[in-house]
């Protein structure tokens, strides 16, 4: 999936999970099920880059700094840093499974642009949500 949508899948994520430790954990694994999904990705790593910055530093920015919905944002996108930072590849391979794995990651299914439509709604509904809503559990 591109950047921008997971960064949205975490801070919506993040914003049930409630707490910013079952955020931090969540960000992941929503990460991983994101990329199992066939799906196009955006071909300029600099959209890419600067759309996941400016979606997380929208959180920060309307949610708080450490709130769940910008840690989830951020724990979710964090694996898609070993495309762009020179991190270690044991045996030459990438470090995060839907990576590293043949098949997990695969081209195809969802456009990117509806990537963008759902990355945008899901953010909207994040910092449109009041900050004092009642937790989901």
């Amino acid at each position: 999936m591109i950047v921008s949508l997971h960064v949205a899948t975490g801070a919506a994520g993040g914003a049930l999970a409630g707490t910013r430790l079952r955020a931090l954990a969540l960000g992941p694994v929503l990460h991983l099920a994101a990329d199992l999904l066939p799906h196009h990705d955006i071909r300029s790593r600099k959209f890419e880059g600067w759309s996941g910055v400016v979606l997380v530093a929208l959180l920060a920015a309307t949610r708080g700094v450490t709130s769940p919905e910008a840690i989830g944002g951020l724990a979710a996108s964090a694996p898609d840093l070993e495309h762009v930072l020179p991190l270690p590849r044991p045996g030459g391979r990438k470090l995060f499974p839907s990576h590293r794995v043949g098949g997990l990651h695969q081209e195809g299914g969802v456009p990117a642009w509806a990537q963008l439509a759902a990355a945008g709604i899901l953010l909207v509904a994040v910092v449109s949500r009041p900050r004092n809503a009642k937790r989901y559990w």
